[in-house]
């Protein structure tokens, strides 16, 4: 029997949409469940609905069958034809950056007044400042990501806690999480990595070094969640491998990897001084499954692992994340004023809320409590400050009023948050 992943939160987000006159854009990193958002779980959600099943036309752009319809003079005319009445028709194309004309296309569709479009697409690239002028104002994204913890423990047969330890090993990519054995996992994540990603993007790019990107890609997997910029890592390159890499190709192959969805950057932004650090930044993978096939499974700190993961989740619940930096002033030897940095991992906003986060996975020690509470009790606003651990029985606000909680609290249920 065939195991059914919900993806309700995108759904959800997708029905929301129905009929609001705009092109409905699902995006996201390859294999993380587009398709079967759009074509099958949106798709019933219409017909249960009481949409005709005539009134739902699909097409597939990625598959040989429909080759042929990548050509806009081919496409339009059919997808013209479809449309027998002046009823609503629901119109689901997947993969549509592979449609020549796409955007004029999408437009045409959209001009008509019987017609409601959903498309997926997996590159930023289609959705770049360019072609959302020519959209005109008519695209609506959104974006979907690997499955979450939450919906990753929907369908493990086990513990939350062997089922985080399988979690951060080997991620959300939908195939993955249902394949039945370690080995069969290890194998999809190499073979994902070689045949579709580093594929497409070198295709799309027209890279010709592809072992340069590929050195870039196993050192930001090995440095998730650290500070870095394209002179640092050009520096790695010449130790390393004695490479004459300059920062901008650098630059430009960590554009590629985000366009594929593959990495995402974020940036630092200073408390007090309330502006944004140009650089350095961090790297996350949006994919923990991912990240560690680069690196052969090694390198399993699960303290950068659980950092990344909850960046994830704050991403995949509609918050933009950044590193909070704060400069203090302390008195250092006989009395002199120094100057310090401190990190806040994660500041997040999603319209008037505002979070300040802390990851720390093991708090054993009153001096590693103090060290991660010690940017938190700095800051001198209203808003909430968090510390989420591994080993926080329940949540629970401390004396000086900050919430402390687990990591698994924190992923299984966001209204955790808000107490």
């Amino acid at each position: 029997m065939e195991i059914e992943i919900k993806r309700d939160y995108y759904l959800q987000q997708m029905i929301k949409r129905k009929n609001n006159g705009l092109i409905k854009i699902v995006t996201g990193i390859r294999r993380c469940g587009k398709s079967y958002l759009l074509r099958k779980l949106f798709k019933n959600a219409l017909l249960a609905d009481g949409v005709a099943s005539d009134h739902i036309i699909e097409m597939a752009f990625d598959l040989y069958d429909n080759i042929e319809y990548r050509d806009p003079k081919v496409f339009y005319p059919w997808i013209k034809e479809q449309l027998k009445d002046d009823a609503k028709y629901y119109i689901l194309l997947d993969e549509v950056q592979m449609l020549g004309e796409f955007v004029s296309v999408l437009n045409g569709l959209a001009d008509k007044k019987n017609c409601d479009v959903y498309v997926s697409g997996s590159n930023a690239k289609f959705l770049s400042r360019d072609i959302a002028t020519e959209f005109g104002g008519r695209g609506d994204e959104i974006h979907m990501y690997p499955l979450s913890f939450s919906e990753f423990m929907s369908v493990y047969d086990g513990n939350k806690y062997d089922g985080w330890n399988e979690y951060i090993s080997y991620g959300g990519i939908p195939l993955v999480v249902l394949a039945n054995t370690e080995e069969q996992k290890v194998a999809l994540l190499d073979n994902l990595f070689k045949e579709t990603y580093i594929r497409d993007i070198v295709k799309r790019n027209k890279i010709r070094n592809v072992g340069e990107m590929e050195a870039l890609l196993n050192i930001l997997s090995s440095a998730i969640g650290s500070l870095t910029n394209p002179n640092k890592l050009k520096n790695t390159f010449k130790s390393v491998g004695n490479s004459k890499i300059t920062p901008t190709t650098i630059t430009k192959y960590i554009e590629y990897l985000e366009d594929a969805f593959l990495v995402e950057s974020a940036r630092r932004y200073d408390i007090k001084g309330k502006s944004y650090i140009g650089t350095p930044l961090k790297y996350y993978f949006m994919d923990m499954g991912l990240r560690n096939a680069r690196i052969n499974f090694r390198q399993m700190e699960v303290t950068h692992s659980m950092e990344n993961v909850i960046y994830n989740e704050l991403r995949m619940r509609g918050y933009s994340v950044d590193v909070g930096n704060l400069t203090i002033v302390e008195n250092g030897k006989a009395a002199k004023a120094v100057k310090k940095q401190l990190e806040v991992d994660f500041i997040c906003r999603k319209g008037s809320k505002k979070y300040y986060i802390q990851s720390a996975y093991l708090l054993e020690t009153e001096e590693k409590i103090a060290q991660e509470l010690r940017p938190l009790l700095k800051i001198h606003d209203s808003f909430k400050k968090i510390v989420i651990t591994s080993n926080t029985p329940r949540p629970f606000y401390n004396e000086d009023g900050i919430l402390m909680m687990s990591v698994y609290d924190f992923l299984l249920n966001a209204e955790f948050l808000e107490i």
